[in-house]
């Protein structure tokens, strides 16, 4: 054999050897892809061909508070998963269900008529593992809502058939808050779609944990559980709002009567308001709170005010309207301090006459009265303010004590004395803090207006002393808060109409600590009566509270 002829032969046993030695490398490289990174893929598909699934985890994302506790996706539950062939089939498995399951017959009819095909029940009692049919799985199950309740008015709640959003942040954030994939669970089968024995259930959980799917609020989880706990130790209807003075953060926001998000058929025909979030969704007459406004208009316009004195004769009387006093034999003289301390509708009339409905109304406006404050929820509603012919004649009497035509949300009234705690500064107000990951990534920050000033601050410092003055002396005095800093507020009693009925709500809004404050609190009591006896009580409260935690 030549030379050149061996060395044709060599050159092909190599050529073809290399390419043997690529062609392993490119096998082994796939079997490596199919059987490690790709398994759990795969493991899936061949699950979703053969086997059943159903969710044991929300295909939602997490909605945290502002310190990243989860206020959805957090509570676990041992649930009983079974197939209706089984219960249908089986007396003992359907015995177990009725037994064990937190369900009764008439439900359990219902789902052997639907079509679904697994039954998923909370246990309702502890049972030992040898009670246990082989057809019955017990697994840990995650609630989209706790059964506390917290926030739940500004949370929402979902369409559970459509997995979308109905109300509140679930509804806001609908979008963000889907997800494609979520943590399953497959029940293995055989050809004849039973249980395959030994097999049962593989779960499946997502790994795109980096996806933009959950939303963290200001609201703070342990001062919302604090509002909350107070308004139902007082069983009280109605809203509570608390601000972050510095920030503009609401740090709570409760509304009743409350409802479970878990059970929403069960309040559909009720009609008794619990899906309205009252401190934002409904408005009602400001009452005595107005008399802020009313204040701030008469200083922007006179500063003298201040030094004047005034007489109230226990009523006033404009054309035919007669508008009664607080204090029915009236105050007498009464400077203007004394007077706002003391809530006298007289002295606040008498100063609606000297500047005019226009300038109050004005004023009101500047102060988010008529207008939507956009914190994040679609629900909020703008309130009322007259305009046109309802601010001639008399109509100043009701304008200048929060009556009448005038109607504002608590969620107003906390964005007024958010500003004067400020001192005339406008913080942009929001319940919504960011867009993160479920990890706890920044995606988005909510889009929030700059500070600006609104009010002169000679002004504001004149009506916090006022404020002041109502919880040293006036319609607050029984407010006992002077060894944490004291305090400053109003009180209010707004006539309304509630179901039909007329009615008188209780109001109160402050601030603490006196001086620098950190917190504010609007309390609105549904047929309260007074302010004074209704709403103060429940803000004290809720002051201590928030002090013993913040210490």
């Amino acid at each position: 054999m030549s030379r050149y002829r061996r060395n044709l032969l060599k050159n092909r046993i190599f050529y073809f050897a290399f390419f043997i030695v690529i062609l392993f490398i490119v096998l082994g490289f796939r079997l490596y892809w199919v059987q490690i990174i790709k398994y759990d893929d795969y493991c899936t598909e061949a699950l979703k061909q053969r086997g059943e699934e159903t969710n044991i985890y929300p295909d939602r994302g997490v909605i945290y508070d502002k310190n990243f506790i989860p206020l959805t996706n957090r509570d676990k539950i041992k649930t009983v998963f079974v197939f209706r062939d089984d219960i249908e089939n089986n007396k003992n498995v359907e015995d177990f269900v009725l037994k064990f399951g937190d369900t009764d017959k008439e439900r359990l009819s219902k789902f052997l008529k639907s079509g679904n095909k697994i039954m998923s029940v909370p246990l309702s009692s502890s049972v030992s593992q040898k009670d246990i049919p082989k057809e019955v799985f017990i697994l840990d199950k995650t609630l989209r809502y706790n059964e506390e309740g917290i926030l739940s008015h500004v949370i929402g709640y979902v369409k559970e058939s459509e997995n979308k959003g109905e109300s509140g942040i679930e509804k806001v954030f609908d979008d963000i808050l889907k997800k494609e994939d979520s943590e399953d669970v497959y029940f293995e089968l055989d050809g004849k779609r039973n249980v395959i024995s030994g097999a049962g259930y593989t779960a499946n959980k997502s790994q795109d944990s980096g996806r933009p799917s959950s939303v963290k609020l200001t609201a703070d989880y342990h001062i919302q559980k604090i509002v909350e706990n107070v308004m139902d130790d007082y069983k009280v209807n109605g809203a509570v709002i608390v601000t972050e003075v510095s920030t503009g953060d609401i740090v709570a926001m409760a509304s009743r009567p409350n409802f479970n998000q878990n059970s929403i058929d069960t309040y559909l025909n009720k009609g008794n308001m619990e899906f309205f979030n009252k401190a934002v969704q409904v408005s009602y007459p400001p009452g005595s709170l107005f008399k802020i406004v009313v204040l701030l208009a008469g200083l922007q316009e006179d500063m003298n005010l201040v030094n004047k004195e005034f007489y109230c004769r226990g009523y006033e009387q404009i054309n035919d309207l007669i508008i009664k006093c607080s204090k029915e034999e009236g105050h007498g003289k009464i400077n203007l301090k004394n007077a706002f301390a003391q809530s006298c509708n007289s002295v606040f009339i008498q100063i609606g006459e000297r500047i005019g409905a226009k300038k109050i109304i004005e004023m009101a406006k500047k102060l988010g009265f008529g207008e939507k404050i956009n914190i994040g929820l679609m629900e909020e509603v703008k309130g009322n303010l007259p305009e046109g012919r309802e601010l001639i004649g008399p109509a100043i009497g009701n304008i200048s004590i929060g009556q009448g035509t005038i109607e504002a949300t608590p969620l107003q009234i906390a964005n007024m004395i958010t500003i004067v705690a400020n001192n005339g500064i406008k913080k942009s107000l929001s319940i919504v803090d960011e867009i993160v990951t479920e990890d706890g990534y920044s995606v988005k920050k909510f889009n929030r207006e700059d500070d600006v000033r609104i009010i002169e601050q000679k002004y504001c410092e004149i009506v916090r002393d006022y404020l002041n003055e109502v919880v040293i002396s006036g319609t607050a005095k029984k407010v006992n808060l002077e060894d944490i800093g004291g305090a400053g507020g109003k009180t209010g009693s707004a006539q309304a109409i509630l179901n039909k009925q007329p009615t008188i709500h209780g109001w109160f809004v402050g601030y603490f600590p006196r001086e620098n404050p950190k917190y504010t609190v609007t309390i609105l009591v549904e047929e309260g009566h007074s302010g004074s006896s209704s709403a103060v009580p429940i803000f004290e409260k809720i002051v201590r509270k928030i002090q013993e935690i913040n210490r």
